[in-house]
């Protein structure tokens, strides 16, 4: 399979979630706006989630399916399912003894690291803790599942761990609508959505639970041992734990900060829903299938794949991020007031959600490139250097979050956040160039600079289209009229960057067509994996 056909294929599966997510985006704005309840159900959201990437995404990413697929060629599918029982049973029990923990600890949580901005308003913080430990669980669920997805994508079976998620996005946009069926006010609202975080990671699990079953591996339990495999795996995971949640450590921080002003977490959370679609689709789908396959050509040795590998990777990156971001930039509040302005979301709400996307579109190129970057790291079991890395990224983000917040309000942490993205990307790259990981690619060279010039083409034209289009895109347009005039203006900005990306040669048909073929010879999944 090509690399491209395995991006497509774990891209069909994130963006079918990132839709229904945004679906949930949606219905959640017309039913809390930007009010407190919204406030309090995102802030105690964001706890578990970040604790997911930190602790599980992130992790078993990197660590845990180099050394699954290590074990795999080493001793076969029998040695796979020991080493991931072993690993299953110091997993379930530590993730059992954080989850008590953190429920007992959750009103010093909220106070101290979530949202102190929330102890003036005595209701708001009541709620987010009582959501918060509700949700927290959520987190003990997806961290086994992410180990199952790690060992889904370690045998090239990918669609079961990209499909997963979507069920969270359904299960939410289900109780929603029962709410408005109901007729449920936002305190209830609130409430629902926090349970049905809670039955989603129950029905997660159980998808990539049987997915794995059917792949040929049954995991059964054994008690927490310390064995020289979970010692690597930790080893491993700490690091790599830290560096692959960098995005989810600088969101909980700005979280923190934002809560000082009423709406700005909410601002920030509806405006990261919309950039997450084409983050989403792209830079997990880069990073999952980039992974396991970098690790298998540096185990062979063939040096020369990998650095293909990795130069087709930015290449694809490049040429779809560039005019996203581009677009983000320019038709940030038109974009916005189509899927949100409705209900409780007003006017000023699409206002500060807005101003917030357009700086998010300039650091998406930053944020899908760091995916590309880290495997190079992670698939040669270097894990510290980015997390030395993501430290300094952290630290630039707070102190600029923190510098810009009271000057630009929840804007200035979105830009703090931009800025910690591109310096932790550029950093990422110059190591792996200054050690000769990274190998000189002329024909990706010559592209890059043709595909930013159509990209910034692409978006002079669009400002000046939306200018054209104005009395269309108005607040008091109805929906019918502004939604063919915005699909109308992605569809012209796609045809003028598509003709001038190949009219200039940053894109050709026989790039196109290597990438489609590349690979054709590679075997799905481990020849003794008679399942594949």
């Amino acid at each position: 399979m090509s690399l491209v056909k395995k991006f497509a294929t774990v891209a069909s599966g994130t963006l079918m979630s990132r839709v229904f997510g945004l679906t949930r985006e949606m219905l959640m704005a017309a039913a809390l706006g930007t009010g407190p309840v919204a406030d309090a159900f995102n802030a105690a959201f964001r706890f578990p989630n970040t604790f997911r990437r930190l602790f599980a995404e992130g992790a078993f990413n990197a660590a845990f399916v180099p050394l699954f697929a290590k074990e795999i060629e080493a001793n076969g599918m029998e040695g796979a399912k020991r080493f991931s029982e072993e690993v299953f049973g110091v997993l379930f029990t530590v993730l059992m003894a954080l989850t008590i923990l953190m429920e007992l600890s959750m009103p010093l949580i909220v106070r101290t690291v979530i949202a102190p901005g929330f102890l003036d308003d005595p209701v708001k913080f009541d709620n987010t803790v009582s959501m918060a430990i509700i949700m927290f669980p959520y987190l003990a669920c997806m961290s086994l599942a992410a180990m199952m997805s790690g060992m889904l994508n370690s045998l090239h079976r990918y669609f079961a761990a990209a499909v997963a998620p979507v069920f969270l996005n359904v299960i939410l946009i289900g109780v929603l609508a029962y709410a408005w069926y109901k007729g449920h006010d936002g305190i209830k609202i609130g409430y629902g959505l926090s349970w049905g975080v809670m039955a989603a990671g129950l029905v997660q699990l159980a998808i990539v639970w049987f997915a794995v079953r059917n792949a040929g591996i049954s995991i059964g339990f054994r008690l927490p041992h310390f064995t020289p495999n979970v010692r690597r795996l930790l080893v491993l995971a700490l690091p790599a734990a830290i560096t692959g949640g960098i995005t989810q450590i600088n969101l909980l921080v700005n979280t923190n900060i934002a809560s000082g002003r009423e709406g700005a977490v909410t601002s920030l959370a509806n405006a990261d829903r919309v950039y997450q679609l084409p983050l989403g689709v792209v830079g997990i789908a880069v990073a999952t299938v980039l992974l396991p396959e970098l690790a298998r050509a540096l185990r062979s040795g063939n040096l020369k794949e990998a650095g293909n590998l990795q130069n087709r990777s930015v290449e694809f990156i490049l040429f779809l991020t560039l005019p996203a971001a581009a677009a983000l930039l320019v038709m940030s509040e038109p974009i916005i007031r189509l899927l949100l302005e409705r209900g409780e979301f007003t006017v000023e709400s699409t206002r500060r959600v807005s101003n917030i996307l357009a700086v998010y579109g300039l650091g998406l190129p930053a944020f899908v490139l760091i995916k590309a970057f880290i495997p190079g790291f992670f698939a040669r079991e270097d894990t510290k250097t980015p997390m030395i890395f993501a430290a300094v990224s952290v630290v630039i983000n707070v102190a600029m979050a923190l510098t810009l917040f009271p000057l630009m309000a929840e804007t200035g942490i979105a830009t703090a956040e931009v800025t910690a993205g591109w310096v932790n990307a550029i950093l990422l790259f110059a190591t792996l160039v200054w050690r000769g990981h990274w190998g000189r690619d002329i024909p990706l060279l010559t592209r890059i600079p043709r595909l930013i010039f159509s990209a910034a083409a692409m978006g002079f034209a669009l400002y000046y289209a939306i200018q054209w289009a104005a009395p269309y895109l108005a607040s008091h347009t109805p929906v019918h009229v502004q939604a063919p005039v915005v699909f109308g203006l992605i569809l012209l900005s796609m045809i003028i960057y598509f003709a001038l990306a190949f009219a200039t040669g940053g894109a050709s048909f026989g790039m196109i067509r290597r990438n489609v073929k590349r690979g054709a010879k590679t075997p799905v999944a481990p020849p003794e994996d008679p399942a594949a």
